[in-house]
C-alpha cells in the first residue's frame, strides 16, 4: 500500500523559525495562539486592586486541540515571557492554559506528524527556541507561577518547568506520553525527574506512560499546592475520583493521591461530568502567593531566585545540547511512526504502531526503513 494516504507538509514548506516580535502574541478568540494579559495585582483579603502593579498571565490558548502548542505559538510564547519579564510594572508571571480541562499537552501533534517528523534539521531548530523559552523563564527576575488549570503532559510539563511555584486544580493529571508515540521528555523531565524526587518514582514515571493525580505530586513534593474545583450543592469537593480521605489503606500501603479503580473510579467519572467547576480557588491561590511576594524586596528575591533556579537550569544545560540532535532522526524512524500513527487515529480506529511486531521485527535484523513501517503502522480503514 502506498503512503500517500498520511497526512504530510508539501515538499515545499519551509517554516520560520525567528520569533521575539509582538505580533506573535494572539487573542482569546482566535486560537490556536498566545495570549498575554496584565491583571492588576490584588489584596487577597478585600480583592482591592493595587494601581501600577500587574501580574502578567501568559495564556496557551488552542483548547480544540488540548492547549498543544504548534511553532506559532512557541514564537509567541518567547515573546510573551520576555515583554513580561522586561516590563517594570509586572511583579510577578503566570504561565496556564484556557479553559478548566487543559493546561497542556505538549506539542502539535498535526504539525510534528506532517512536518517536523521529516525535517530533522529544521525539528532542532524548533528545539532551540523551545530552549530559548525555558531560559526566558529561568532569567525572569520575578516570580514564576505555574497555574496547572487540567491535564499537564510531556513537553506542557516540560516547557513550564523552570517555573518556580506550581499550583494545580486537583483535576489536573500529570504524566509523560512520549514512549507510546514515538518521542521521549528530553526537554526536562528526564533532567529534573531525577533531580525533584526518588530516582525510581522518577524512572518509572519518565517511562511508563502512566498519568498520576496532581494529589500524588503533591504528596511526592513536586507541586506547591492542590486546590479543588468541583461545586456539588454549592461547595467545593475535593475530586471524587482520587482518595484523598486517607493515607493509607488496610494493608498499610500509602494510597492518598491515588486513582480510584473498579465500580468507585465510574462512578467518580460519572459525578464529575454532572458537576459545575469552578477556578476562583486557582485563582485565589495565585493572588495570595503574589502578594506575598509583592511585599518584600524585589532585589533580593531576584537574586535569591537566580541561585536558586540555577540547582534545576545546571541540569537541563547539562545535557540539553546533545539531546537535542535526538530530533534529528531520519524518516521512518520511531518518532514518525509514533507521531504519524497517534495523527492518523481516526482514518485507522488506532493510535498506536503494532508494538509486538515491530520488537519481533528488530528481534530479526530487519532495518528501519519503509517496509518495516508499513507492516507496523495501523492501516486506514475500508
Amino acid at each position: 500500500m502506498a503512503l500517500d494516504w498520511i497526512p504530510r507538509a508539501p515538499k515545499e514548506t519551509i517554516l520560520d523559525h525567528w520569533f521575539g516580535d509582538p505580533k506573535y502574541i494572539g487573542t482569546l478568540d482566535k486560537p490556536p495562539s498566545i495570549v498575554f494579559e496584565k491583571r492588576p495585582v490584588k489584596k487577597p483579603e478585600t480583592g482591592e486592586e493595587i494601581e501600577g502593579l500587574y501580574v502578567g498571565w501568559v495564556i496557551v490558548n488552542n483548547p480544540a486541540q488540548g492547549n498543544s502548542y504548534n511553532l506559532g505559538m512557541l514564537k509567541g510564547l518567547a515573546s510573551a515571557l520576555n515583554i513580561a519579564a522586561d516590563d517594570k510594572s509586572v511583579v510577578s508571571i503566570v504561565l496556564t492554559g484556557v479553559g478548566d480541562r487543559f493546561f497542556c499537552t505538549g506539542g502539535n501533534v498535526p504539525e510534528y506528524a506532517e512536518y517536523y517528523s521529516a525535517r530533522g534539521s529544521d525539528a532542532y531548530r524548533m528545539l532551540m527556541l523551545y530552549w530559548s523559552i525555558q531560559d526566558s523563564i529561568f532569567a525572569a527576575p520575578k516570580l514564576t507561577i505555574r497555574r496547572i488549570n487540567g491535564m499537564c503532559l510531556e513537553g506542557g510539563d516540560e516547557l513550564s518547568l523552570p517555573c518556580d511555584l506550581t499550583v494545580a486544580s486537583d483535576l489536573a493529571t500529570f504524566g509523560v506520553i512520549g514512549p507510546l508515540h514515538g518521542s521521549a521528555p528530553l526537554a526536562g523531565i528526564l533532567q529534573l525527574r531525577p533531580l525533584m524526587w526518588s530516582f525510581e518514582d522518577a524512572f518509572y514515571n519518565a517511562t511508563s506512560c502512566d498519568q498520576w493525580s496532581a494529589y500524588k505530586l503533591y504528596r511526592k513534593n513536586y507541586i506547591y499546592t492542590v486546590v479543588p474545583v468541583l461545586k456539588q450543592d454549592g461547595k467545593f469537593i475535593k475530586n471524587p475520583g482520587v482518595t484523598t480521605d486517607r493515607w493509607l489503606d488496610e494493608n498499610g500501603e500509602i494510597v492518598y493521591g491515588e486513582e480510584k479503580t473498579g465500580e468507585e473510579r465510574e462512578k467518580a467519572r460519572e459525578l464529575i461530568k454532572t458537576l459545575p467547576r469552578d477556578l476562583s480557588l486557582l485563582d485565589k491561590a495565585v493572588d495570595e502567593i503574589v502578594w506575598r511576594y509583592v511585599n518584600l524586596f524585589p532585589g533580593s528575591l531576584s537574586f535569591s531566585f537566580a541561585v536558586l533556579r540555577d540547582w534545576k537550569r545546571s541540569y537541563y544545560h547539562s545535557v540539553r545540547n546533545s539531546m537535542s540532535h535526538w530530533w534529528g532522526a531520519p524518516r521512518f524512524g520511531e518518532y514518525d511512526m509514533g507521531m504519524t500513527s497517534f495523527h492518523t487515529r481516526k482514518m485507522t480506529g488506532k493510535d498506536t504502531i503494532d508494538f509486538i511486531k515491530y520488537r519481533q521485527l528488530l528481534a530479526k535484523g530487519h532495518p528501519i526503513d519503509e517496509e518495516l513501517f508499513k507492516a507496523v503502522m495501523p492501516k486506514p480503514k475500508e
